[in-house]
């Protein structure tokens, strides 16, 4: 009943679904406008197919492209959550072409399922996030005599994702832990599931390109601003193939985030780090004050190894194990944690080779 409500309710404007995703996600304001137009338009498209059966409107699949933790996962994760459907994150690199060990591209329409509690109708109008796509680019710079140009997980696995990111009907397993038993399986169209891709493409640059490269120096930040953008010539000759990237129209990069969106991650959205951990020492009565100089030290030491937001996390647990380890046994009410703690803290996990120098 509840389902039903909700479809019948006005659709989302892209002004709507923008504002609450600039709640959770900080800076990519281009990322994040081009995101909210496509799920604008995919809610669209499948309102007209529930109303009549035929629909000129074409599948939005978005391809994400940008440096590591700059927010790809983090921005559909909660797109998903604001269009309330069900969510599942799969990696490119385990999935292989059919008939080959390994999974077949079905499966992680399974895992949708499987997230979705088993109803096909909810997994059909879910968004399915394939991270790491540029690991699948065709390989054909193998040795002249054709030796490692045979391409399991590359070129196959485009082919093999070319159906699920059309729209067809797809046979996929119930039990997801035993993808080789075809005899329990339903059938999925994916028609209306939406595919969020995701890469660095790292070396894209090698192709003509300019992404995930990390200005350094005196005016790095403007040369940052003027990056031209990825071409589909450059992704074609990166190894992505033509008809897959047909499959993906909405083509978004993202900016490597500076110091200044990294501060805001670390404490300005509702479910920053930083509020995790002042409601965890809550739990015990005891009241955390982490100075400004010390999340700029974080963020620092975060953006010298080349970590992005995704690093904020791993650093700040590092910093805050031994106050974690004895804050039930403080008689104190209230911890301080200032940037002579924190440099303290990172010059240890530096000197073990904790998060990699």
């Amino acid at each position: 009943m509840e389902s039903s409500a909700r479809r019948d309710s006005p659709l989302m404007t892209p002004r709507e679904i923008y504002e609450r995703l600039d709640r959770f996600v900080i800076g990519q304001e281009a990322a994040k406008r081009a995101v909210a137009i496509a799920a604008h338009n995919h809610l669209k498209r499948v309102q007209a197919r529930r109303l009549r059966r035929t629909s000129l409107l074409k599948k939005s699949n978005i391809l994400l492209i940008g440096p590591t933790g700059s927010g790809k996962t983090h921005i559909a994760r909660n797109l998903a959550e604001i269009l309330s459907v069900p969510f599942t994150t799969v990696d490119a690199t385990e999935y292989t072409e059919a008939g080959y060990y390994g999974k077949d591209v079905e499966v992680m329409v399974a895992d949708l399922l499987f997230k979705a509690n088993h109803s096909v109708e909810d997994t059909q109008r879910g968004i399915i996030f394939i991270d790491e796509v540029d690991k699948i680019a065709r390989r054909s710079q193998g040795a002249r005599n054709g030796a490692g140009s045979r391409d399991i997980g590359g070129e196959g696995v485009q082919q093999a994702l070319l159906k699920l990111l059309e729209g067809r009907e797809v046979f996929v397993p119930m039990n997801v832990t035993q993808t080789f038993n075809r005899g329990d399986f339903v059938p999925i169209d994916t028609r209306d599931i939406l595919f969020i891709c995701a890469g660095t493409f790292s070396d894209l640059h090698e192709y003509g390109g300019n992404v995930d490269t990390r200005p350094m120096g005196f005016g790095a930040q403007e040369l940052q601003k003027v990056r031209r953008r990825v071409t589909t010539k450059q992704l074609v000759d990166f190894g992505m193939l033509a008809e897959f990237l047909g499959r993906l129209p909405v083509v978004v990069q993202l900016d490597l985030l500076g110091e200044p969106e990294l501060l805001r991650v670390l404490s300005e959205p509702p479910d920053s780090i930083v509020r995790e951990y002042r409601e965890l020492l809550g739990l015990d009565g005891i009241e955390l004050e982490l100075t400004d100089d010390a999340l700029r030290e974080v963020v620092r030491f975060s953006i010298d190894k080349g970590l992005g937001a995704r690093g904020l996390r791993s650093i700040l647990e590092h910093v805050m194990s031994d106050v974690m380890f004895e804050a039930p046994e403080h008689r104190r009410r209230q911890v301080t944690v200032d940037q002579g703690f924190v440099r303290t803290r990172l010059a240890g996990l530096e000197a073990s080779a904790g998060l990699g120098a």
